[in-house]
């Protein structure tokens, strides 16, 4: 735990969250609807915005660091990913193509070697379902492959996909709903054969002018043929509007069961071109 302390302390320091003039800004974490013209990243948060990318426009959104805590029945590991990217390109109005890596992965054991490697790559297709930029709720639908191009057993181990629904709610000016329901194909944990994994993120996020708060509470099940696996976290997320094509982020989810990181935190930056 002293090393989430020191990567909160830093998370903080990076991002200023305090208010500053004018822009309301959608969260990035899709608890509210972005105006056709706003930068609106996928970061921070599980749940993913369903706004789409302007045509012509390119977004990259970068994951700076993060750190995955996992302390329980005699494991300590703590996984670093760093410099992890997202690019976003819109085709259409309502069409983006995406396209995320991370480059470096570290997997800290205690009592073993650090295993270091790079990830696995997803490419998929956001559509809207609804009028994008329009007032009211939004919805899209976005589906992904994720090629299996670890190395170093960091990654899923061989070919997965699956598909989301973003949405997003406005309650108020500055108050936004936002839930993602999403299943996927995952690879079985005895390495053979692919099964159904669902999670939902439920959030809620208030924006100050260009600082944007949000909590969320997420829960996933894992139908391993093995054994069936739940899991759930409660997850603060803040971002800070740069501009306006640039988003500074940080968050830090806290693991409510034991089959779930005991916590994680991380700091990144979006930008769009």
């Amino acid at each position: 735990m002293k090393r989430l302390a020191a990567f909160t302390i830093l998370a903080l320091l990076a991002l200023p969250v305090f208010p500053a003039q004018a822009q309301t800004q959608a969260p990035a974490d899709a608890s509210a609807t972005a105006a056709v013209g706003d930068l609106c990243a996928d970061r921070p948060g599980k749940a993913t915005p369903p706004c789409i990318l302007d045509t012509g426009h390119a977004q990259l959104e970068v994951g700076l660091a993060d750190a995955v805590f996992q302390h329980s029945n005699g494991l300590h590991q703590t996984l670093y990913t760093v410099s992890a990217g997202e690019l976003r390109v819109g085709l259409t109005p309502s069409l983006e193509v995406e396209a995320s890596w991370a480059p470096l992965i570290i997997d800290h054991q205690r009592g073993a070697a650090d295993v270091t490697g790079t990830g696995d790559l997803t490419v998929g297709l956001r559509h809207a379902l609804t009028a994008p930029g329009s007032d009211g709720v939004q919805v899209s639908i976005q589906g992904f492959v994720t090629a299996p191009t670890a190395t170093h057993g960091l990654g899923a181990g061989g070919w997965t996909g699956g598909a989301r629904l973003p949405v997003a709610v406005p309650l108020s000016k500055d108050l936004g709903l936002g839930l993602t329901p999403e299943v996927d194909v995952v690879r079985n944990a005895s390495g053979g054969g692919t099964h159904l994994s669902w999670s939902l993120p439920v959030g809620v996020s208030r924006a100050f002018d260009k600082t944007t708060l949000g909590i969320e509470a997420w829960g996933e099940v894992d139908d391993d043929p093995q054994r069936r696996t739940y899991q759930a976290s409660a997850d603060f997320t803040a971002a800070r509007m740069i501009g306006e094509n640039t988003q500074l982020d940080a968050g830090v989810y806290f693991g409510l069961n034991r089959q779930t990181p005991d916590a994680e935190a991380y700091v990144g930056l979006s930008h769009r071109f």
